[in-house]
């Protein structure tokens, strides 16, 4: 049996892994990535990106985020969540989403220098795999995992070639298992779950029509559509999702999971096309259809030993919020540098269980939430009268009540406008998306306590440099060119920084003397008048939370890991007792 060595293994070349190889490569780190399949995504699953994904594209160079927006629809386009009939048909309600509403887009904007957009998995996943491979990652298409045993020294993953039937083995100081909602490397690591797989039926009809007299008006990335008595999938509320604007679409459809997934063929995909577009004539290019189950399930551990798990293979949820990739993403962010600093000799193995510890809760979190925004949808139903269990022509009639010019018709056109606006804890839930607060022994608080969230928590994000959370954004100018750069362009790229201002040079001597001490660099930016980097509009001094003389130290994946609030009387003594700390030294 062929046998191969490398540090790292991924196993999965979605966003997770993909994501994963290309910051291990970036750092430097040998890795090897397979996929059971010869390519990546062939159908747009995951699609929603939002302002922290976007942030780690951007860490991995700005060409990267730059193809990632060539590719997207923006952020304009993604619009209003539309209700209706159909697409034809008469229209219920909108929702301001995705930042759209002014409010939220100022809130967008003073938060990040990336934007949200829309861009598919089927664009996603080449571009992370293209800036892994030519980086270094050494990938192998059409290859499967079959199992893997770990040791003291490392993993012995054994995997077939899927052309030739050849077995052979990886032997890998770690083992990354980003092979989806049903990973095998999970089940074999023996990881502990919550929850329930199974808990829905759906299935996606992805096509090609020109919608655009139906949509053009009104872009949006979803259209829900409220159909009583509907042919296919009961009650029917169908979703007509763009893909490209606006002759690329999927359709989500859901169907009975007590009863066998249906087989989709062309006609049954025109005939439900044709049903929520209200268009009997239409014809439709058939791309793909396939069936899939909602699931319930967050793992409680993501690693065990040497082998760490990540992306739908510890998240498995319903698309609602847009957060499957973008978690994923994040995931890998969390443990390539920590992954990256124990190979290279910088940092104790026991810096590895912090990602358990700040991950695992981040899993719950979005399953608990997605699943949750399936079941807001349930005050939409009561308000149109078209709860389970009413029969369809009475459906129709309630949802045709609305009209009326009745004293219960006007309640129940309030109640249809207050559920339809609460959809905005799934569709413009900011919080929810740039909130993480790690805690962990790779986090250094010194008692601070953390400050309350003073908005609501799911739909404002709420910027800090408490230890644990992320950086928060502002814009900084460089003092000669006047170029503006965001607070998180000064860190990351896979090292530690530390941001001080005017009267905290003793850090910078701190820094090095303490990077030198570990052999780490810890890169430093003296932030004030005359300096490299200059905070015209006094928006930094708002955010840092510490006087001039302080300190904040972020880590790689740019989550403030200590901060002093003011210069301290022995700055080397106190960075060296973070680092060590930090670092499991």
């Amino acid at each position: 049996m062929a046998k191969y060595e490398t540090d790292v293994l991924i196993i999965g070349t979605g966003p997770a892994g993909s994501a994963t190889a290309a910051l291990l490569s970036s750092y430097g780190i040998e890795n090897m990535a397979i996929n059971r399949y010869r390519w990546l995504a062939n159908t747009p699953r995951a699609h929603i990106t939002n302002q922290r994904t976007m942030e780690v594209l951007r860490d991995l160079g700005r060409e990267v985020e730059d193809e990632a927006y060539m590719h997207a629809t923006e952020q304009d386009l993604m619009g209003e969540n539309v209700f209706c009939e159909s697409l034809a048909g008469e229209e219920i309600g909108r929702m301001k989403s995705w930042g759209k509403h002014p409010l939220s887009r100022a809130e967008h904007h003073l938060s990040s220098p990336c934007h949200m957009n829309d861009l598919p998995q089927t664009f996603m996943e080449p571009l992370l795999f293209k800036t892994a491979c030519s980086r270094g990652t050494q990938a192998r298409m059409s290859t499967e995992y079959l199992s893997h045993e770990q040791d003291a020294d490392g993993v012995t993953t054994t995997c077939r070639d899927r052309l030739s039937g050849e077995e052979y083995q990886v032997r890998s100081k770690y083992l990354v298992g980003a092979d989806g909602g049903n990973s095998l490397v999970a089940e074999h690591a023996g990881l502990d779950f919550e929850g329930k797989m199974g808990v829905g039926g759906s299935m996606n009809i992805l096509f090609r029509a020109d919608l655009s007299r139906y949509v053009a008006h009104r872009p949006s990335v979803l259209y829900w559509v409220m159909q009583p008595g509907a042919d296919v999938g009961g009650i029917g509320m169908g979703l007509v999702r763009m893909v490209r604007p606006w002759n690329e679409w999927l359709i989500v459809w859901g169907y009975d999971i007590s009863q066998p997934a249906p087989e989709v063929d062309a006609a049954m995909a025109t005939q439900v096309a044709r049903q929520l577009v209200g268009d009997p004539e239409l014809e439709i290019e058939l791309l793909s259809a396939n069936t899939w189950t909602v699931n319930n399930m967050y793992a409680t551990t993501m690693s065990a030993g040497r082998v760490f798990c990540m992306g739908d293979a510890t998240h498995r949820h319903p698309p609602s919020n847009g957060l499957g990739s973008n978690t994923s993403i994040q995931d890998s962010f969390n443990l390539a540098w920590k992954l990256a600093a124990v190979l290279k000799g910088q940092a104790g193995a026991a810096l590895l269980e912090s990602y358990n510890a700040e991950r695992a809760p981040v899993a719950k979190q979005i399953v608990t939430r997605a699943n949750q925004s399936i079941a807001e949808f349930g005050p939409i139903f009561e308000a149109l009268g078209m709860a389970e269990g009413v029969d369809p022509e009475v459906m129709q009639q309630n949802l045709l009540a609305r009209c009326d010019a009745t004293p219960e018709a006007e309640t129940q056109r309030a109640a249809i406008r207050e559920a339809i606006a609460f959809k905005k804890y799934e569709f413009d839930a900011h919080g929810v998306e740039m909130n993480q607060r790690y805690r962990s022994d790779a986090i250094e608080t010194d008692g601070q306590i953390e400050p309350a969230f003073e908005l609501d928590a799911e739909l404002h994000y709420q910027p800090t440099t408490w230890p644990g959370a992320r950086l928060p954004h502002s814009w900084v100018f460089d003092h000669d060119t006047g170029a503006q750069f965001s607070t998180l362009d000064l860190c990351g790229r896979g090292k530690f920084t530390l941001l001080t201002g005017i009267g905290g040079e003793a850090w910078q001597g701190a820094a090095k003397t303490v990077g030198d001490a570990l052999g780490i660099e810890i890169a430093v930016h003296i932030i004030g008048p005359r300096m490299k980097y200059v905070d015209h509009t006094g928006d930094w001094a708002r955010a840092r939370e510490i006087t001039d003389s302080g300190c904040v130290l972020t880590r790689p994946d740019q989550h403030v890991a200590w901060r002093a609030g003011a210069v301290t009387d022995d700055p080397a003594g106190d960075l060296r007792r973070v680092m060590t700390k930090i670092l499991a030294r």
